[in-house]
């Protein structure tokens, strides 16, 4: 596909410009593949690790998400609308809970295919209890919920716990849902949590007593390269109280430091893992955002 690029200096509108920048991005990204948001160089990762990795691929859920990003980065009176009312309210709202009110900024992890291939389950597997934890606007949730009977989530932000429960789910306190309930989950799915999370150790402490004995398993979605930024915590810097030891290095050694330093020590075992892009919908600059995620199915065995 070719088309005629005109500089930018072209436009007089910083406005148009913006706009016909994300149009030429747009253009270039539907011409290309992503095969490289599900890729992993395993020569880097642990002999004894590499043979779990599970290979995914951009599916049509996928696209799908992504050509609905594009379509809606394309309504410009509500992009122009969210980012006015996102800039006002910023002054006293996390971004989160903005995004909840505007109905804006859905995330997508993994498609129900992508799911199901990598739990190994059928189409009419169905397990009894899931816990999605800080679990959004239940974008994500709904690609994981169709193999349970008992949908549990928690969250921290107010608007997004209102959106949750529209859509049927039970909300448990995002602090106490482990005395809340005495349920055992079957899967409990912690995406990209991890690494916003005031206390994770504590939280990885928690979800361990919470897997139902033996066949529970705890679904971990973390964002590569490692920054850690505590959107709800207890102090103002957004710094967390528990450090995570995840070493400096490439996406795979820190995978390695993730897993050695954070998971093992924390009574977790690898059953497997793999690559996928975490995509967030855009916004008048850009369609859709990506941060390079790694996901691992975990089962709990004794500490070391």
């Amino acid at each position: 596909m070719s088309y005629q690029v005109l500089p930018k200096s072209h436009f007089r509108s910083s406005l148009a410009r913006v706009i016909y920048s994300k149009m030429l991005e747009d253009q270039y990204d539907s011409c290309h593949g992503h095969s490289n948001w599900y890729e992993l160089n395993l020569n880097e990762i642990d002999g004894n690790l590499s043979h779990l990795f599970h290979q995914l691929y951009e599916d049509e859920e996928t696209k799908k998400f992504l050509e609905a990003c594009r379509e809606k980065s394309d309504w410009i009176v509500t992009q122009l609308f969210h980012s006015f009312f996102k800039f006002i309210f910023s002054f006293f709202m996390t971004s989160t809970t903005v995004n909840g009110l505007l109905n804006r900024g859905s995330m997508f992890v993994m498609s129900s295919t992508q799911f199901k291939s990598f739990m190994n389950i059928s189409d009419d597997k169905i397990f009894d209890n899931l816990l999605d934890m800080g679990a959004g606007d239940g974008a994500v949730t709904e690609k994981l919920s169709r193999h349970y009977r008992n949908i549990y989530v928690t969250e921290k932000s107010s608007t997004m716990v209102w959106r949750l429960k529209s859509r049927g789910y039970q909300v448990l306190d995002a602090d106490s849902w482990y005395k809340e309930s005495s349920v055992k989950f079957d899967t409990i799915a912690c995406l990209n949590l991890l690494d916003r999370c005031d206390r994770p150790l504590d939280l990885l402490e928690t979800i361990h007593s919470k897997l139902v004995a033996g066949t529970g398993r705890l679904l971990l979605a973390f964002v590569l390269p490692f920054s850690h930024y505590v959107e709800f915590g207890a102090t103002k810097d957004h710094k967390p109280q528990q450090v995570l030891n995840i070493p400096r290095g490439t996406l795979e050694q820190q995978l390695s430091g993730l897993i050695h330093n954070v998971l093992v020590p924390a009574g977790y075992e690898v059953e497997k893992f793999s690559k996928v892009p975490y995509l967030c919908e855009g916004d008048l600059q850009h369609s859709y955002y990506v941060l390079q995620d790694v996901i691992l199915l975990l089962k709990s065995v004794k500490h070391q």
